[in-house]
């Protein structure tokens, strides 16, 4: 390995993992070698939350919405007797503890729909500028992993086409992901509400609709990739089992491919879980991993640091 590759990858401790990318990208960059793969089929698509940037205690475009929710209320006094808002703005965490999937999905539709797409955008870039994460008390945006970055340049480095494939909402993340991580909105799949452009007062209006466009997680990774983007990956970053069918749907292709799966097992820096996390569960992943060779990183023992600013050193 030569000391440029190192520097391109400095938050990465050597081993086998960092070695493992090195070697793909080099392969499949080397012009009439058995493995290269010509630079428009080089495509890498990245799960978010728990990939790029933190998801404990849980998403952070859950607590967009919690906050939008207690911003709004006056505006909307039936949420006081209707779960889950009534244990949002009541604050009952016993309440929220218990809060189906349903529940938050369906409020989801109705906190993140009735605003057009730029206004969306907007309210949730003012959020970001703002809100801070309730264990680091910095910013969400300053809680992305230094390593996955450093991997994003370095792929673009090599001629890949990097793209954002999340179950996250595709407008919230399009809110944040050409600054925090250099990937424009045209880059970004993500689960989507529906739209209705229509004339308003006068007016033609794009508007969100509280309606579920596509839910971008799981088998829907692969449909999405399909639809948006028209290539099969050849290189996959995720870290729970919602990414796992994006990560066959590159090991089923015809071309040379590597997946790399996230497991948090850092509790110090970060956190630690994987099997009976209600967010990130990862317990199909890792054997799925295991049995077919694909490349599992260690936060604990594969980064040097984890975020990238002063919580480095945690």
């Amino acid at each position: 390995m030569s000391g440029n590759e190192k520097d391109l990858l400095p938050s990465w401790n050597e081993g086998q993992v960092k070695r493992a990318m090195i070697d793909f990208v080099s392969r499949v960059t080397k012009k009439g070698g058995p493995y290269f793969v010509p630079a428009e089929d080089r495509i890498a698509t990245f799960d978010n939350d728990g990939t790029l940037w933190i998801e404990k205690p849980f998403y952070v475009q859950l607590f967009f919405a919690i906050d939008r929710i207690r911003s709004l209320a006056q505006q909307h006094p039936e949420w006081r007797e209707k779960q889950p808002y009534k244990a949002i703005l009541e604050n009952d965490k016993a309440a929220l503890a218990n809060i189906s999937k349903k529940e938050i999905a369906e409020m989801l539709l109705e906190v993140h729909a009735g605003s057009g797409q730029e206004e969306f955008i907007r309210i949730a870039r003012e959020w970001l500028a703002n809100a801070r994460h309730p264990r680091f008390n910095t910013l969400f945006t300053e809680l992305v992993y230094q390593p996955m970055l450093e991997l994003i340049d370095y792929l673009r480095a090599n001629g890949f086409k990097v793209f954002i494939v999340s179950g996250g909402g595709i407008d919230f993340i399009r809110a944040f992901s050409e600054e925090t991580y250099g990937i424009p909105c045209e880059n970004v799949v993500g689960s989507s509400l529906e739209y209705e452009y229509a004339k308003i007062d006068g007016d033609w209006r794009l508007t969100r609709l509280a309606k579920l466009n596509k839910y971008d997680d799981a088998e829907g990774k692969p449909e999405s990739i399909a639809l948006h983007i028209g290539r099969r990956p050849i290189f996959v970053g995720g870290n729970s089992d919602g990414d796992l069918a994006m990560m066959r749907y590159a090991a089923t292709g015809k071309k040379p491919f590597l997946n790399v799966l996230l497991h948090h097992d850092d509790a110090h820096r970060e956190w630690s879980y994987d099997v009976e996390s209600p967010v990130g569960k990862l317990s199909e992943g890792l054997d799925e991993a295991e049995e077919r060779g694909w490349t599992v990183v260690s936060m604990k023992n594969d980064w040097d640091k984890v975020f990238q600013l002063k919580f480095n050193k945690i």
